[in-house]
């Protein structure tokens, strides 16, 4: 970290103050491609209050090392060149990209608020301290709560433990990557009901193909590749949202294929299908999702499920058929589709 800063001072992009504060400022006037990132003159740009005016040569400088001020615990402070002190909140990103990153990587992400100051201020340092930094700069919008910024002044933060407490953990991811990253995620009463309805839909023509495929021809073929559309979709900015309408048409084309026989079109959305979710980390069949669909209460349904289903095929076979329209009735009620195959009933639930 000091190594930046004094390497900063060395190129002529960096001061000592003149006061004798231990305060240390990067000159926004010496790097000429200062604002490149949030495309500002710097002539435009308001003042920096990360420290004490008195001590810069231009107001828009910015604190790379904070002396210590009278008061101030010296925990908080270490020795350096220029006195002891702390360094500046824009310097450790750099330091810690450098560290473990290396002097170039492929992608910076964070916040659109926080593009302006400390996103444009580390590319400055970095880049006028001789490292390319970062390729790509992804900055993704923010979490609304019922329309309103999730902050916690406002107190209506949501965490990680109560998103899945609420939801299987591939319905929250669904949900996360719905909207394109640049946007705004709003969460509401019923969002994660409506990614839970999206996602079975998938679910649902996956297993399906999948059993009704399984003893022809079609099983195991395909490459797998995705559908141009989703390429072009993805390479649009990561425009996931435009992807996953992409996916919901493979789906809607393919249970549409099934319902008419057409075992050759159904074959081919199936593999489209299986390759767009695995893309995008979804794929219901994946082993990091196996936990979540293998739960108590997964367990406890499918058994009571099967069990009526056992019921229902021996009234079927007893010719009572009253009591298994019943049951398979009794199962709708409850929000269990059942689907008659040849290698016997399947049951998944009604989205």
């Amino acid at each position: 970290m000091q190594a930046i800063v004094a390497k900063l001072i060395e190129r002529g992009h960096a001061y000592p103050a003149p006061d004798d504060s231990g305060d240390v400022y990067f000159d926004t006037q010496s790097w000429p491609e200062y604002g490149a990132l949030t495309h500002q003159n710097l002539d435009d740009m308001a003042s920096a209050t990360d420290a004490d005016p008195r001590g810069k040569r231009d107001p828009r400088d910015f604190a790379l090392w904070k002396g210590t001020k009278e008061g101030e615990p010296l925990s908080a402070s270490w020795k350096s060149p220029w006195g002891a002190g702390r360094p500046g909140w824009h310097i450790e990103c750099s330091a810690m990209s450098r560290r473990y990153l290396g002097p170039e990587f492929d992608i910076h992400g964070g916040g659109l608020d926080l593009r302006f100051p400390h996103h444009e201020n580390e590319l400055a340092q970095s880049t006028a301290a001789g490292d390319a930094f970062a390729r790509h700069w992804l900055h993704n919008g923010l979490v609304n709560v019922e329309g309103q910024k999730m902050s916690k002044s406002l107190g209506n933060s949501i965490f990680a433990s109560e998103f899945l407490a609420l939801a299987r953990p591939i319905v929250v991811r669904y949900f996360l990557g719905a909207a394109h990253y640049r946007s705004t995620i709003d969460y509401h009463e019923g969002a994660l009901d409506e990614a839970e309805a999206a996602l079975d839909r998938i679910e649902t023509f996956v297993s399906r193909a999948g059993r009704r495929l399984a003893d022809t021809r079609f099983a195991g073929v395909g490459t797998r590749d995705v559908p141009e559309a989703f390429v072009e979709a993805m390479d649009d900015d990561l425009n996931v949202p435009q992807a996953l309408a992409v996916l919901h048409d493979a789906v809607r084309r393919g249970n549409a294929a099934l319902d008419d026989d057409d075992l050759d079109t159904a074959a081919r959305e199936w593999q489209h299908t299986l390759a767009m979710v695995t893309v995008l980390g979804i794929d219901p069949h994946a082993p990091e999702w196996r936990g979540s669909d293998d739960g108590a209460a997964h367990v406890v349904l499918a058994t009571l499920v099967d069990k009526l289903l056992d019921a229902r095929q021996s009234a079927r076979e007893s010719k009572d058929f009253a009591n298994a329209d019943r049951i398979r009735a009794d199962l709708a009620a409850a929000g269990i589709t059942i689907e008659d195959t040849s290698t016997g009933p399947h049951w998944s639930l009604t989205s």
